[in-house]
């Protein structure tokens, strides 16, 4: 790990201001967040992050670490930790989706220290990014090229990418936002925004402008929106083994049904895609239609159309076609 200079910041404020001496918000800044800390110090000492100064804002996790629900929906602070949320009640009740995302990843002790802001903002686990002896990667030198066009793949993305990047986005949590429709809360510079979570995390055009945040601008909350379908919703994650694994394939559904007819429905597919992947062609699919196994995987397929495979992760696809058919099944008997 290279030499940096250590600042902590008591207020929202004051984060903001430190975090505003940068040219760039993305992670060749030279100004970065420390929260939990379980990504930032993995790659700092990887030596794949190297900034000049962290700005630690634990400071701030009491006003940053608030959950409520209610009638008018779930607001989960950025201070929270991954456990906080997942144990919560009214989190497991009314949005099971969001508590098994949190539950099924990584391990406890990680789960205790890491928050929900810089979860949604982690990197991707790809070999040739997070090993800075491969030369060729977009995401950590500009214009390099891709090691993983060529070399195995098995694990990255299918849907979503481009030659300039095929890493897989690794997170959990994010992909429950995504098909809840959820908003992010950010503070910076310039004040206070929210803005669709969809819009957080940008395309593999420019692979090292990894999301649409300002330079030091904060996250600071997320809203997820009320709805009929968020008590009947579940996130099911297939991995190469059975804990402390990322997925290689996984959904968020998210289901109201009158009766067996799809009245409406929210699908996320995470494993497989370049950013946290919402799947409306599939929702389409089913709205309006009685739920059955071949209409389930009418939508699988629709999901699953677009995607781009290369000579190690070929078999994503169906897999990733059989993940969501089971995720809607599954659903669907939540109801019943």
């Amino acid at each position: 790990m290279r030499p940096f200079v250590y600042d902590r910041a008591a207020t929202i404020d004051r984060a903001v201001q430190l975090g505003a001496h940068t040219a760039s918000g993305q992670a060749d800044a030279p100004v970065q967040f420390l929260a939990g800390g379980t990504t930032v110090l993995d790659l700092m000492k990887l030596d794949v992050m190297t900034p000049q100064t962290v700005i630690d804002i634990t400071p701030l996790k009491p006003s940053l670490r608030t959950i409520e629900t209610g009638p008018a929906g779930l607001r989960l602070g950025a201070g929270v930790t991954m456990a906080e949320a997942a144990g919560h009640d009214g989190v497991r009740t009314q949005y099971p989706v969001i508590a098994d995302s949190l539950k099924l990843a990584a391990s406890a002790q990680i789960r205790n220290m890491a928050t929900l802001g810089g979860n949604v903002l982690q990197r991707t686990r790809c070999g040739y990014y997070r090993d800075p002896s491969w030369s060729r990667c977009n995401k950590r030198v500009p214009g390099s090229g891709c090691e993983a066009l060529t070399g195995p793949n098995r694990n990255h993305a299918v849907l979503g990418v481009s030659k300039a990047c095929i890493a897989q986005y690794p997170g959990d949590f994010a992909v429950a936002l995504v098909a809840l429709e959820a908003q992010v809360e950010v503070d910076g510079p310039d004040g206070r925004r929210t803005l669709p979570f969809e819009a957080v995390h940008r395309g593999p055009d420019q692979p090292h402008i990894e999301h649409s945040l300002k330079p030091g601008e904060l996250i600071t909350g997320f809203f997820v929106p009320p709805g009929a379908w968020t008590r009947s919703s579940l996130y099911l994650k297939i991995r190469d083994r059975a804990s402390y694994e990322f997925a290689i394939a996984s959904a968020a559904v998210a289901l109201d049904l009158d009766g067996d007819v799809v009245r409406d429905v929210r699908i996320g597919l995470g494993g497989m895609a370049y950013r946290p992947w919402r799947a409306r062609e599939a929702e389409a699919l089913l709205k309006g239609e009685p739920l059955s196994e071949d209409a389930a995987e009418a939508a699988a397929r629709a999901a699953l159309k677009g995607a781009v495979t290369h000579e190690d992760n070929a078999y994503k696809p169906e897999l990733g076609r059989r993940t969501l058919v089971r995720a809607l099944l599954e659903a669907a008997r939540m109801e019943a």
